[in-house]
């Protein structure tokens, strides 16, 4: 019994440490307690963190004790894994009003009368000077900079804020404070959970196991899932939006969306490339499998049935009718940025997505490409905007 469950709760992780250390927490027979932190650097969650809580998941039902750890103080400073430089701080505003949205997107995951929410102010707000000093006192900078993201920083003479250093050290206390048994966290987030191991182990406490999980590929299919690289797909969009998103993905990189978020295994992943090679299958209509398996997962049945005709509608039988139908705000100028009027649409929030985009030749207006970053567009009634291959919206 305990190895299926074993098997169940490693299934789709990158490495778990040490080996052989979730056996032996398990083999107590005790509830462990498993915890998963975020910073709150934007209001909405996606599909990237849904891989992880879609593990933390896997735990819940096994029956431990899940702590999502929402990182209010460690966002201040901003987690600087691979990161080239120093990010802009958040105001204590912005990161209050991120927060506000993480328990609702959380819970589509997991159960929320199982989930515990924690925040780390709790305990790093109330260090003194003096604490961190001691904290800090046990680590040594060349333990910091072994770091893969500050010794390349370090070596291209590029400016490291002294409190990036502070940032895994935070993260391991964490740990700490909460005696955690096990943590979870993208394959980014190697460093920071050995911290808490090692600083478990500092303060006398039984270190934890920590368990990384592969990153999800954003729609790009070339850099993780960021909502800075404009290439996600959001919890908090609709699922009309999800959809489109879905189904504007690569067919190779749709074999790694049916992996990561639909926990398909290698085997079923290979039947159903080889129903393609004898087209017994076509690529569209996996994809939409895909898609709508994913919506169902994370919105729910209904709305992945209700997104997938209207995808059909609009992408297959040509009724723009269906499309989405946007009324921008009254005071809104006739006149507008083309970023601005997208935004204003939905159809993405940041300007780097819409730089790639529109450069692209993947933004059209009434069928003509819109080419030019810069450009002022003057908007009507009726007017049909189409973003990407699978996004289409119409101005009433």
């Amino acid at each position: 019994m305990m190895r299926s469950s074993l098997e169940k709760l490693l299934a789709g992780s990158v490495v778990c440490l040490p080996e052989g250390g979730l056996a032996k927490k398990l083999e107590s027979s005790k509830t462990l307690l498993i915890k998963l932190g975020m910073d709150p650097t934007a209001p909405d969650l996606h599909l990237g963190h849904a891989v992880v809580l879609r593990k933390m998941r896997d735990f819940q039902n096994a029956g431990h004790t899940i702590v999502f750890l929402i990182g209010d103080c460690t966002a201040r400073i901003g987690d600087p894994s691979g990161k080239s430089k120093t990010r802009p701080p958040l105001s204590q505003e912005e990161i209050e009003k991120n927060t506000q949205t993480y328990f609702e997107q959380v819970i589509r995951i997991l159960d929320k009368d199982k989930v515990v929410i924690r925040y780390n102010s709790e305990w790093l707000d109330k260090l003194s000077f003096s604490d961190v000093l001691k904290l800090s006192a046990k680590v040594t900078l060349a333990r910091i900079i072994e770091r893969e993201d500050f010794s390349k920083r370090l070596s291209q003479n590029t400016p490291i804020g002294f409190h990036e250093l502070m940032y895994p050290i935070m993260q391991g206390y964490d740990s700490v404070a909460l005696r955690a048994d096990v943590e979870l966290g993208g394959t980014d987030q190697t460093f920071n959970l050995l911290m808490g191991r090692f600083l478990q182990e500092q303060y006398g406490q039984d270190a934890q196991v920590i368990m990384t999980m592969p990153l999800l590929e954003g729609l790009d299919g070339v850099e993780k899932m960021s909502k800075s690289l404009g290439n996600y797909v959001g919890l908090a969009e609709t699922p009309e939006q999800a959809f489109g998103k879905l189904m504007s993905i690569s067919d190779t990189l749709m074999w790694r969306y049916y992996k990561l978020l639909l926990g398909y295994s290698d085997i079923k992943v290979q039947e159903l490339q080889l129903a393609i090679a004898v087209e017994a299958s076509h690529p569209m209509t996996l994809k939409k499998e895909m898609a709508h398996g994913i919506v169902a997962e994370f919105w729910s049945i209904q709305q992945a049935d209700d997104a997938r005709k209207a995808f059909e509608d609009v992408f297959q039988k040509g009724d723009l009718s269906k499309a989405q139908t946007v009324t921008l705000p009254t005071a809104t100028p006739k006149t507008l940025w083309i970023v601005d009027l997208l935004k204003l649409l939905g159809a993405l929030t940041s300007s780097s997505e819409a730089k790639r985009l529109v450069e692209s030749g993947a933004v059209l207006i009434d069928g003509v490409a819109v080419k030019e970053f810069k450009a002022e567009i003057t908007w009507q009634a009726g007017m049909t905007i189409k973003v990407g291959k699978h996004r289409i919206y119409v101005i009433a």
